[in-house]
């Protein structure tokens, strides 16, 4: 942790902090994190529960650090791992400065929101509920929307946006700088998330098998990099394994010929080249670990822990 920097060029105090990017799932908190932070470190699906663990994403000006947590979509839990991924998105209320409540104007106000809301009055967190894409709607049915949650909750703020467009998301950064104590730079000034590498890659891969499958597969899916090191010729070798919970299953994942397995490798190493900014040889096995969802030792294995 750098402490050093409590004062910019100008001499004016440095602010810093955490703040949670909430919502129930696939209202796009993802796409936002990507675009405050400026670069993909959170894989983005049309499918729900597609973030599992918090990722943290770092925002840094010349007198400003945000440190954001993009939280897994709060929803009924069906298994260990929705139970872990909801009490991953809770507890990221309990360490942060603000939260961000997304939602989908474009869907109006559903019971899953009214649920989170009935979580947010327990804690004493600045909240602001964002307003995201409102490119899908007609202006004047903002308002309306606006006072239905207004009277569900005393909101700090009221942000409309579109994270996929980035309208209104430079107001949205400017918003929660004014609720930020002074503090130390937490990270240096070009690191963009805590998460180790082989984090991102990982969830790279994973991001490639939530687009090209359907139905129950993409949630039977974890991926885990196994060996990544850098090679004599300057080349990251990167071994990674795809878990998934049944026979049916891997054949799915491995294609007639392996041509499904060769495609994600295809267009996942692609992304991890531009992560790294290297030349990078990807190899990929499927292996089978029956209802691994439900195995506290098999998710401690993989990485979801409690903080």
């Amino acid at each position: 942790m750098n402490q050093s920097t409590t004062n910019n060029s100008s001499g004016s105090k440095f602010r810093s902090g955490f703040v949670a990017i909430i919502g129930r799932p696939n209202v796009g908190k993802s796409t936002l994190m990507n675009h405050l932070i400026g670069q993909k470190i959170a894989i983005m699906s049309d499918k729900p529960q597609t973030t599992r663990n918090k990722i943290h994403g770092v925002y840094t000006t010349e007198d400003t650090q945000i440190v954001f947590l993009d939280t897994p979509g709060i929803h009924k839990p069906q298994s260990k791992l929705g139970n872990y991924m909801m009490q991953t998105a809770e507890s990221a209320l309990k360490e942060v400065e603000a939260a961000l409540f997304l939602v989908d104007v474009s869907e109006g106000i559903g019971g899953g929101d009214r649920f989170i809301i009935e979580q947010l009055k327990k804690v004493k967190t600045p909240v602001f509920l964002v307003m995201n894409k409102i490119d899908k709607v007609e202006p004047e049915k903002l308002l309306p929307m606006i006072t239905q949650y207004n009277e569900l909750y005393e909101f700090a703020e009221i942000v409309p946006i579109s994270a996929l467009n980035g309208n209104n998301v430079s107001t949205l950064l400017e918003q929660i700088s004014r609720y930020l104590p002074e503090g130390p730079q937490y990270y240096p000034a070009d690191q963009i998330t805590d998460h180790p590498e082989q984090f991102v890659c990982a969830e790279l891969i994973r991001e490639k098998i939530l687009h090209m499958t359907r139905e129950e597969v993409p949630h039977s899916i974890a991926v885990a990099i196994e060996d990544m090191r850098v090679q004599e010729n300057g080349v990251v070798y990167i071994g990674a394994v795809i878990f998934v919970e049944r026979d049916s299953q891997k054949g799915i994942i491995i294609g007639k010929r392996g041509d499904f397995l060769k495609e994600v490798g295809k267009q996942a190493r692609r992304d991890i080249e531009a992560l790294l900014g290297s030349r990078t040889y990807l190899e990929l096995w499927v292996k089978v670990k029956k209802d691994w969802r439900n195995q506290d030792r098999v998710l401690k294995d993989l990485g979801f822990r409690h903080d």
